[in-house]
């Protein structure tokens, strides 16, 4: 007889009604893989992006998707010694490299897991997992962001600004960061040094303020469009900037080339090495995940619907799934 698991599946390219809840097979366990009961999830823009056709070039349908997990081993593959069944794990699954986490199990192969942070609950590491690897990468192997240096963040209050100020705190960096005067509070409480409302200030002149007139080392983009554009108008001599977002259209970087500046654009890789850092600052309480929502398995199209339509909510952090239970947590909406 067939086991089967709840997953949620999309069954066609649209909107928030194009996930179904459906029952599946339970998939096998390769050698070096390790089979996983998904306590929790959380949502990206990736996955919106996904959703709606962006990547259907590979991602043939219907699909399991989603990007982060956090739970329980419940098998391992015959050459598997690093964990064991009931180790709490977490990691980012494979992009683009198979079924994804939005599902009651979830196999991956064993290079890719991570020891779960003792101190953080399956919902807080699963918000961490594509997140926190994406900031590792751009911050620290990247632009190699230094002590003393001055980093902007761009949507400090986002699911992917609110882990990046935490951790070029951490790093010793002075954090500069973009947010609504609501949230400037709560991203100080972050570690941000100085925080900018980006819907009344002009940032290049609050920069150039904030910095003497010098600019910043790093500028971490998570918003692409006028963000992306702007950047080199921020940077001080030999900077860098660092982008997670699709470029739309043809940059002129002729202020970046006067500034001998340098550009990273990242779409990261997942490995333990990285989740392993991360769990060492984790587990430190230099970092601590911060989520805005949360709902159960079978409302991740609500989900992901709340995450592309942010700026309606007073949304801070990320949208996580519950897979192993029925949390509803949801933001107020902004007037």
């Amino acid at each position: 007889m067939t086991d089967l698991m709840k997953a949620v599946v999309l069954a066609r390219f649209g909107g928030a009604d194009a996930f179904e809840l459906r029952d599946v097979e339970v998939p096998r366990v390769g050698a070096r893989q390790v089979r996983v009961r998904v306590h929790a999830s959380a949502v990206n823009p990736l996955d919106y992006q996904i959703r709606r056709g962006d990547y259907s070039d590979l991602v043939p349908l219907p699909a399991i998707i989603g990007h982060d997990v956090s739970g329980v081993i419940e098998d391992v593959g015959s050459d598997v010694r690093e964990f064991g069944v009931g180790d709490g794990v977490y990691y980012t699954p494979q992009i683009f490299g198979g079924p994804g986490s939005y599902a009651e199990q979830h196999v991956v192969d064993v290079d890719l897991v991570g020891r779960k942070p003792e101190n953080l609950t399956h919902l807080e590491a699963a918000s961490l997992t594509l997140v926190g690897g994406t900031v590792w990468e751009a911050l620290v192997t990247r632009a190699q962001l230094s002590v003393a240096e001055t980093i902007l963040i761009h949507g400090g209050a986002g699911g992917v600004g609110t882990i990046a100020i935490q951790i070029a705190a951490a790093i010793g960096a002075r954090v500069i960061t973009t947010a609504k005067a609501s949230d400037h509070e709560f991203v100080r409480s972050l570690g941000a040094d100085v925080a900018i409302d980006y819907t009344s200030a002009d940032v290049v002149e609050a920069v150039a303020e904030a910095t003497h007139g010098k600019g910043v080392e790093v500028v971490f983009d998570t918003i692409g469009g006028d963000a992306l554009t702007r950047s080199p108008l921020l940077l001080a001599d030999y900077g860098r900037v660092v982008s997670i977002v699709d470029i739309a259209q043809p940059q002129n970087l002729i202020e970046a080339w006067g500034k001998n500046a340098a550009y990273h654009f990242v779409f990261t890789r997942q490995n333990r090495g990285k989740l392993d850092a991360l769990t060492t600052l984790v587990e430190r309480g230099l970092v601590t995940p911060v989520i805005g929502a949360t709902l159960p398995l079978a409302r991740t199209g609500e989900a992901l619907e709340l995450l592309e339509n942010r700026r309606s909510y007073a949304l801070r952090g990320k949208v996580a799934i519950d897979v192993a239970g029925d949390t509803v947590e949801l933001p107020p909406r902004i007037a």
